[in-house]
Parts: structure tokens; sequence; C-alpha cells
């Protein structure tokens, strides 16, 4: 470490130890969450348990009537689960390609990030898992897609498998039962990349008819700080026509979102995103919205509808006054990465009607928020009520430790809840309970 670092280090330490406490995260978490007056850091205060992996036997906890159990180990950072018609489950296996330090809080953030295991290799590959004998553990493991560039979203749309490197969308030819997919794929359309690329990871999902595939693409900053020039075609959603790979903005202002989900009553599009930093503990809460097309959700003039953050020049009013306020805050910085729709009551009743979400983890707040999957119950298509907690014990006893991260999440064909573990290089799969005989 050079003698700058060093300082830059010792500096953000010494902020660390003054900065405000976070509030209690229940306050953030609904339709109309507090939001305190923004503050403001030289450098952002930092707190990141040491990623330490999970030891032989031990798990993350679910609550009473569940039980999970590993259905894969030894990945390399998996991040995205996708369960295939025929029960196969696909588990890309991927990590960042790497961006250029742009400021001096780049040079200290990184090592910091890295201690909670963001600089994991990934896999750049996509691997299949099957079930033949139906007992939850599969018995066949394969490199289904290899040779990527930073994957990340997933989308079956009849015999087509498209794939989000970070730079390009891939389509692949499937034939059901195939363990491997030899070749490079056909690009459909290029995505917003670059040196920076700050947010590398593309969400994909494709619409209720098949005929488009919509795509997330998260901010090139935290605010503007590396400029507009980059920002073009980032902090939004594409549509892209499957057909013919045209593509245009469907949605805007939105910092990263970070996965996309048709919810199944109303066939509407949402969107899961992780909001800005650096303006305090509980600010801002990162959010589940649903997506209008040519809506505009804030990023960056003005947060949660239209709070205006000062720190963006020039200002814009007029932007400002058109953005929407998203549906749901799930809390400031619990960085929300995984999403799903529940599709019955195969786990619970208390989970038939509603979104499991993946929370990575807070990395700028204390106390620690996130490190846990939640459930958000939906009543006509919309979110409402508190969260419920469906698998914590991430965390170490003393939050200064995290043995796993959860990220994607999805819902097999027998309706067991899967989820990824970036960290403890593991998915997880959650089921009912089984029942004990009686006497």
């Amino acid at each position: 470490m050079n003698a700058r670092l060093l300082a830059l280090t010792f500096t953000t330490a010494s902020l660390v130890a003054c900065a405000p406490q976070g509030g209690d995260p229940n306050r953030q978490v609904g339709p109309n969450p507090y939001l305190p007056e923004p503050r403001q850091y030289l450098f952002p205060p930092m707190s990141v348990p040491k990623a330490v992996g999970w030891s032989a036997g031990e798990t993350p906890q679910v609550p009473v009537g569940l039980q999970i159990q590993a259905l894969a180990t030894d990945l390399m950072h998996p991040r995205i689960v996708y369960p295939l018609p025929n029960g196969d489950i696909l588990v890309v296996e991927s990590n960042g390609p790497g961006t250029v330090p742009f400021r001096p809080k780049d040079y200290v953030q990184s090592p910091v990030k890295a201690r909670g295991g963001t600089k994991q290799k990934g896999g750049n590959r996509i691997t299949l898992l099957r079930d033949t004998n139906g007992d939850g553990k599969p018995d066949l493991r394969t490199v289904f897609i290899d040779h990527l560039h930073s994957p990340y979203g997933v989308a079956l749309v009849g015999d087509i498998l498209y794939v989000a490197n970070t730079d390009a969308i891939l389509a692949f030819r499937y034939t059901p039962g195939a363990t491997s997919i030899p070749g490079p794929g056909v690009k459909l359309a290029d995505l917003p990349a670059g040196p920076i690329n700050h947010h590398w990871t593309k969400s994909l999902v494709a619409s209720p008819d098949g005929s488009k595939l919509y795509v997330g693409v998260g901010s090139n900053s935290n605010i503007t700080e590396n400029g507009m020039d980059i920002e073009q075609g980032r902090a939004a959603i594409w549509e892209v026509d499957r057909l013919t790979g045209a593509m245009r903005i469907y949605a805007s202002g939105v910092r990263n979102p970070t996965n996309l989900a048709i919810e199944p009553q109303t066939r509407q599009l949402f969107a899961i995103a992780n909001e800005r930093d650096e303006i305090g503990p509980d600010l801002v809460p990162d959010y589940i919205t649903s997506i209008r097309d040519g809506g505009f959700y804030g990023w960056p003039y003005s947060y949660y509808g239209q709070h205006v953050d000062i720190r963006v020049h020039p200002q814009k009013p007029e932007m400002v006054a058109k953005a929407i306020k998203p549906d749901y805050a799930l809390g400031s910085h619990v960085a929300a990465l995984g999403l799903t729709f529940s599709t019955g009551q195969q786990l619970a009743p208390a989970f038939a009607n509603g979104a499991f979400i993946g929370e990575h983890g807070s990395w700028d707040r204390s106390p620690l928020n996130g490190y846990k999957v939640v459930f958000v119950p939906f009543a006509n298509g919309r979110p409402t009520g508190m969260p419920i907690n469906v698998v914590t014990g991430f965390l170490g006893t003393d939050d200064k430790t995290v043995h796993g991260r959860p990220v994607g999440v999805a819902i097999d064909r027998t309706g067991a809840l899967l989820v990824a573990d970036d960290v403890g290089n593991v998915v997880w799969r959650v089921t009912r309970a089984a029942e004990r005989p009686a006497g």
C-alpha cells in the first residue's frame, strides 16, 4: 500500500469512528419511509464485515416450518439462479470485469468492500444442476455455457436462451434436456459498458408475451461524479425487441435496477433498485417499484420522488417535477439484488402472494442493514404491509464477520425457494419442513 493510499485509509477509519449511527431500519420500510436530512462526507463511513464462509454443517436460518439445505457448493461467485421448465437449475457464476479507478474514494472503497467478499473470482459461466430422482439434491452438474463476459441476467423464450453479459445480450439455441451449449452465442444487442462500468450487472426479464426483453442498466457513478457524458443510456431500463434487437429506453432515472420481474397477477413489470450513497446511514432507501413506460424515477436529480440531491450540478427542477415516487422502500443500503414473485402456498400460506427479495447487505451503514432474504406481501398487484424475514443468519453473531451474502432468488418447479450466496459460494434451497410422524 503506497503512502497516499495509506493516508486515505487512515482518514476513512477516523471518519468511520465518528460517523453517525443509523436509526431503526423499520422506519424506512414501506410506501412512506422516514427520510432524514442528508449529510455530506469527505469519505463515506464504511462498515464491512469480514467474509469467512460457511463451516461444515453451518447453514443460514429459516423460520419454524421451513428447512434449508445446500443445493450446490464450491461454486465460483454465484449471482443468479434460473429454473428451466424441465426442472433443471441454471446458476450464473460471475463477478465484475474490473473498473478503472476514477476518484481517490475509489482507491479506498475497493479494498474495504473486498473485505466483504466482493472481489472473489467469478466463473464467467453458467452451471446446470439436475435432480433426476426428485430428492432435492442434484446428481448431475455440468458447465452449461462457458467463457462469458461478466454474465448476470438470464431469460428463456421458446427455444432461445438469452444471457445478459455486462456489455451485450447473447442468444443461444436451447434444447430441453441439453447439458451444455457449445459455441459463443449470437449477439442480439450491445449494452452500455466501457472502461469504468461502475454498475456492471445487467438484469434481464422477458415481457409476458415474449416479444420484448427488458434490461436493467445501472448508473456509471454514485451521483454523476464521473461526469454526465458517461451516463448516456445508464440508470435506465431498456426495452429490446427480441427479433430485431432494436432498443429504446423504457424507463429512466433508476440508479441501479439490479433485478427485474413480472408480477403474475397484473403482468406489470417491477424492478428493485439500489439507491445512492454518501449522504448518511439512513439515505437513501433501496426500493421495489412498478415501472411505467416512459417513467422517470429521479436519478440523479432527486431521490424517493422529489427530494432534491443538492450534489448534482446543474440542477434540473423540470426533471425533479417529473420524478415518480417508488412504490415501496426496503431500507437504506440493504443492497437488494434478488427478486422473484411467489407462485402459491408451497412454502407457507403467508408467502402465497408477494415478492422474495435477496438483500446483499450494506457496506456504508452502521448498524449493518440487509444480509437476508425477505418476503414483501402484495395485494392487488402492489406491495403492502411489513416484510417478513425468510432466510437470515448470514452475519456472524458479532456482525463483524459474514458467512455468506444472498443475491439472486428464484422459485423452482416444486415451489422451493432458491438463494444464490456469492460469498459462501453456495446455492441454498428452502422448503417446507418435513412433517414428523405421529407419536
